[in-house]
């Protein structure tokens, strides 16, 4: 867990291969507002399902891209010259490097895909300016 006990990150692989993966069943079961579990290793990069409600803190990922996928909500990436909003079936890259920080108004179900040494809370947190 982060120290900052809003955040929940369980970095242990729940899943190998050949295994059934019911994100659903996992959703149903989350009681936290910030929760983020990998599901399998997929090469040198980890799958991780997010469920997550209210703002993340503004950070970067200085070697490595992160991509986010939002099953179910609606997902603000704020970056420093904009913010990009996801839908269900939505997508989006952040290459390394990029400072940014997602935000959640209600519940959203997210898949992240990035490399297996990307540290959820960043590569330290940065300090900015609010986007709304």
């Amino acid at each position: 867990m982060n120290e900052d006990h809003r955040y929940a990150f369980h970095m242990n692989a729940l899943h190998g291969g050949l295994e059934l993966i019911d994100t659903q069943r996992i959703v149903d079961e989350c009681r936290e507002p910030w929760f983020n579990q990998t599901l399998c290793a997929v090469n040198d990069c980890v799958v991780r399902l997010g469920i997550i409600e209210g703002d993340f803190h503004w950070h970067q990922h200085i070697e490595e891209d992160e991509f986010f996928y939002v099953q179910e909500g609606r997902l603000l990436i704020d970056l420093e010259d904009r913010t990009v909003e996801l839908l269900p079936k939505h997508g989006f890259l952040v290459p390394k490097g990029v400072v940014h920080r997602t935000r959640a108004p209600e519940k959203c179900v997210i898949l992240m895909v990035e490399g297996s040494g990307v540290v959820p809370s960043g590569d330290g947190a940065v300090g900015t300016g609010d986007t709304e």
